[in-house]
C-alpha cells in the first residue's frame, strides 16, 4: 500500500507521460527559478539582450534629459524664464509620478515584456509631438505625457534584465546597466554638439523647425528601436513561475539554454519546475497547509485557468491590485519600504537637480568665459550663477518686447557642450570600475561611499574659482550620485519578493522622481538668493541618503525571493 500511494503521490506531481515499466520510473525532484536559470546559463542570449538594453537605456536617459540641453538654445523661440527652465526639466518627473502605481500593478499582472512593447512605442510618439512643439506649453504638454509613457519601461526593464540572470551574474548585470545609461548620458551632449549649433530653419507644412527641434526628433530613435527589439524576447520566466504558467516558463528556459549552449531544447537538463505561485494571504488564515492540488494546476492546468485576472476580468484586476498593494503598507515590509522610498528620494533630488541644470550651468561658463576674455574676471561657482541668472531675465525681456535693439540672441557652439562630454566619459568610466568592485565589496558599500563622496562635491562647488575645477568637482559628483542611484535599485529587488518587486521599484522611483521634480524648481528659486542655497540643499540631501544607506539590511549576494 505505502508503494502504491507514493507512485500515485510521483504520478500527480508529473506530466502525463506514456506508461514505463516500474523500475524505470524516478521521481523528477522539480527544480525552483533559481536553479532553472543556473541550468539555462549565461551566454549567447545574454549577450543579445544586454545588446536590446542599450537603446532601451538610451531612450530612458533622453526622455529625462533632453530639455536640459535645448534649454539654452530653445530660451528665444519659447520665451523661457528660469522658473520656465525648471518646469520643463522637471515636468517629465511629473508625468512619471502620475503613472507610478498604474505601470506597477500592469507589469506585475500583465507581464514584463508586453509593458516594455507598449511604453517604447507610446514614447516615441510623445517625443515626436514634443519635436514638432511651436510653444512652452505644447512641449510641456508633450513632455508630461512622455514622462507619464516612459515610467513603466524604466522600472520594468531592471526587473525583467535581473530575472533573466543567475545569482552569480545579477549584481554585476545591474553595473552593466549603469554602464549603459552612463554611454547614453555621453551620447547625448555629443549628439547636442553636432545639432544644436547649427542655424537651421525647416519648413514643413505650416510648421516651422529649428535645430533644437531637430535635436528632439532624432532622440526618439532608441526608443523605437526599443520596440521592435523586446518583440524577439521571451517573457520573464520568474514572472510566469509566479503566475503557474510553468509551461510557459519552462518553454523559455529551454529558448534560453538553446541559444546559450547551442544544444537543442529537448536537452535543457531540468525536466519540471516547482510551483512557486503566489497563493492569496485569504487562503491561509483558516490553515497553513497549501493542498497538493495546487501543484498540480500549477504545473499540468492551462495558463486560462491559473490567471485570477482573467476571470471576471474588471473587479478580479481591481481586487487584485489592492490585494498587491498591501503587503507593502503592512508588517514585514512596512519599515523596510518607506526606509528605500525615503533613500530614493534624497538621492534622486540631488542627482537629478545637479545633472539636468549642468548643461546650463557649462553654457553659462562658455559665454561668461568668451565675454570675459582678456580680463581678470575669476571663473568662479558664484560669479556664473549670479551672471545665469541676469542673461536669462535680459533675454526674456527682449524676446517679449518687439523692440529691435534688444534682440534675443542664442549663443551657442559646440565648446558649450564639451564639458557635458568629459562629466558623461568620468561616468561611463567610474561605472567600468564598479563593475569590478560590486562583487569584491557589495552594492551597500558602494552606495554608501558614492553618496557620501557626492555630498562632499555639491558643497565643495562653492570652493570652485575655475572652469576646470567646476568641471572636475561635478565630474566627480554626476559619476557618484548615479552609480548610488543604480544600486538602491539594485538593492530593492534584491530586498523584497517577485510578487512585489516591480511595484516596488515603481513606487520607489515615484518618490525619487517626486525629488527631482521638487529639486529642479527649487533650484532655480534657490539660485535667485545666492550660489550657497543650491548647492547646499542638493549636499543635504546626497549626506542624508548616505546615512540611509548605510543602515539598509542588505546582503551582498541573495537568491531572489
Amino acid at each position: 500500500m505505502g508503494e502504491e500511494s507514493r507512485e500515485s503521490k510521483a504520478d500527480s506531481k508529473l506530466p502525463k507521460i506514456a506508461e514505463q515499466p516500474n523500475d524505470e520510473v524516478a521521481p523528477v525532484a522539480p527544480a525552483d527559478f533559481e536553479t532553472a536559470i543556473d541550468a539555462a546559463g549565461f551566454g549567447m542570449f545574454n549577450i543579445l539582450l544586454l545588446v536590446a538594453a542599450v537603446p532601451a537605456a538610451m531612450g530612458t536617459v533622453y526622455e529625462t534629459s533632453t530639455m536640459s540641453y535645448i534649454l539654452p538654445s530653445a530660451e528665444c523661440d519659447l520665451k523661457l524664464s528660469l522658473l520656465d527652465k525648471g518646469i520643463l526639466n522637471a515636468i517629465t518627473y511629473a508625468g512619471m509620478i502620475s503613472s507610478a502605481v498604474m505601470w506597477g500593478y500592469l507589469a506585475d499582472t500583465k507581464g514584463r515584456r508586453n509593458l516594455l512593447i507598449v511604453g517604447y512605442a507610446a514614447d516615441t510618439l510623445c517625443v515626436l509631438g514634443g519635436a514638432f512643439s511651436q510653444n512652452r506649453i505644447q512641449l510641456m504638454v508633450f513632455k508630461y505625457l512622455g514622462g507619464f509613457c516612459m515610467s513603466g519601461p524604466f522600472a520594468v526593464l531592471m526587473a525583467y534584465l535581473t530575472e533573466l540572470h543567475g545569482r552569480k551574474h545579477r549584481q554585476r548585470i545591474m553595473m552593466m546597466v549603469g554602464i549603459m545609461f552612463s554611454f547614453a548620458t555621453l551620447t547625448l551632449p555629443g549628439l547636442a554638439m553636432l545639432i544644436l549649433p547649427q542655424t537651421w530653419d525647416l519648413h514643413i507644412w505650416t510648421l516651422t523647425l529649428t535645430s533644437w527641434q531637430v535635436f528632439v526628433a532624432i532622440t526618439a530613435l532608441p526608443s523605437l528601436a526599443s520596440f521592435m527589439l523586446f518583440f524577439l524576447f521571451p517573457e520573464s520566466p520568474k514572472f510566469l513561475m509566479s503566475k503557474g504558467r510553468n509551461q510557459e516558463a519552462m518553454a523559455a528556459f529551454k529558448f534560453i539554454y538553446h541559444l546559450n549552449s547551442r544544444k537543442p531544447k529537448d536537452s535543457f537538463p531540468i525536466k519540471l519546475l516547482a510551483n512557486e505561485v503566489i497563493v492569496p494571504e485569504k487562503r491561509h488564515k483558516k490553515g497553513e497547509t497549501v493542498p497538493p492540488p495546487e501543484i498540480k494546476v500549477a504545473i499540468e492546468a492551462p495558463a486560462e485557468v491559473q490567471d485570477p485576472e482573467k476571470q471576471d476580468a474588471k473587479k478580479s484586476s481591481l481586487r487584485s491590485g489592492f490585494t498587491q498593494l498591501r503587503p507593502l503598507f503592512t508588517k514585514p515590509y512596512l519599515g523596510l519600504s518607506l526606509w528605500v522610498y525615503l533613500l530614493n528620494f534624497c538621492v534622486l533630488l540631488g542627482q537629478n537637480t545637479m545633472r539636468l541644470w549642468l548643461p546650463q550651468l557649462f553654457a553659462s561658463i562658455n559665454e561668461y568665459e568668451q565675454l570675459m576674455a582678456g580680463q581678470s574676471e575669476s571663473t568662479s561657482i558664484c560669479n556664473i550663477l549670479e551672471f545665469s541668472v541676469n542673461r536669462t531675465q535680459s533675454q526674456l525681456e527682449a524676446a517679449t518686447r518687439k523692440d529691435l535693439d534688444a534682440e534675443c540672441v542664442v549663443n551657442i557652439t559646440a565648446s558649450s557642450y564639451t564639458n557635458n562630454l568629459i562629466v558623461a566619459a568620468a561616468g561611463l568610466v567610474a561605472y567600468m570600475l564598479a563593475g569590478f568592485l560590486v562583487n569584491l565589496v557589495g552594492v551597500k558599500r558602494i552606495m554608501t561611499l558614492g553618496l557620501f563622496v557626492a555630498g562632499c562635491c555639491s558643497i565643495g562647488m562653492y570652493w570652485s574659482n575655475t572652469a576646470i575645477s567646476t568641471v572636475a568637482i561635478a565630474s566627480l559628483f554626476v559619476t557618484m550620485g548615479s552609480i548610488s542611484a543604480t544600486s538602491v535599485i539594485s538593492a530593492s529587488v534584491n530586498l523584497f519578493p517577485t510578487s512585489l518587486r516591480t511595484m516596488i521599484v515603481s513606487l520607489e522611483m515615484m518618490f525619487g522622481r517626486l525629488g527631482s521634480l521638487l529639486g529642479n524648481i527649487f533650484f532655480p528659486a534657490l539660485m535667485g538668493l545666492g550660489c550657497v542655497p543650491p548647492f547646499l540643499m542638493i549636499s543635504s540631501f546626497m549626506l542624508a541618503g548616505c546615512l540611509m544607506a548605510a543602515f539598509l539590511p542588505l546582503k551582498n549576494k541573495a537568491a531572489l525571493k
